[in-house]
C-alpha cells in the first residue's frame, strides 16, 4: 500500500492499475488470449478477431510489443511474413488472464 502523503495521485495508487494499463481494453485481451496458443502470423490474428480494423490491430500489437508482452519477428522475404509471440513476460500472464476469465464466467449473469 503507498504511504500517504500530501500527494493524493500517490496515496490512492493501486499497483493493479499497471497491469491494466497494459492488458486493458478490448482487443489487447484477445490479442493475448490468442497467442496462449502459441505464436500467430497477422492474418491468423485478423481471422480471430474479424471485427478489429487493422489500424487497431496494428496499434494494440505494437502496445503490447512497446510493453515487452509480446515480440513481432519480421522475416525478409516477398510478401512480407510477420508473427507474433508472448515474451516469457507475456507468459507470466497466463495466471492472470485465467483468473479474469474464471471470474468473468463466475459472475457473468450479474455483470449483465
Amino acid at each position: 500500500m503507498a504511504e500517504e502523503t500530501t500527494d493524493n495521485t500517490a496515496a490512492h495508487y493501486c499497483p493493479a492499475e499497471a497491469t491494466i494499463e497494459i492488458i486493458g481494453g478490448k482487443w489487447k485481451c484477445q490479442i493475448l488470449h490468442t497467442l496462449q496458443s502459441g505464436t500467430k502470423r497477422y492474418g491468423e490474428l485478423r481471422k480471430k478477431m474479424p471485427d478489429v480494423t487493422q489500424r487497431v490491430l496494428t496499434r494494440k500489437l505494437r502496445e503490447l510489443e512497446e510493453h515487452g508482452v509480446i515480440q513481432r519477428k519480421v522475416y525478409a522475404e516477398v510478401p512480407p511474413k510477420t508473427e507474433y509471440s508472448l515474451t516469457e513476460r507475456g507468459e507470466t500472464l497466463h495466471t492472470v488472464l485465467n483468473e479474469l476469465e474464471r471470474w468473468s464466467r463466475q459472475w457473468e449473469n450479474a455483470l449483465d
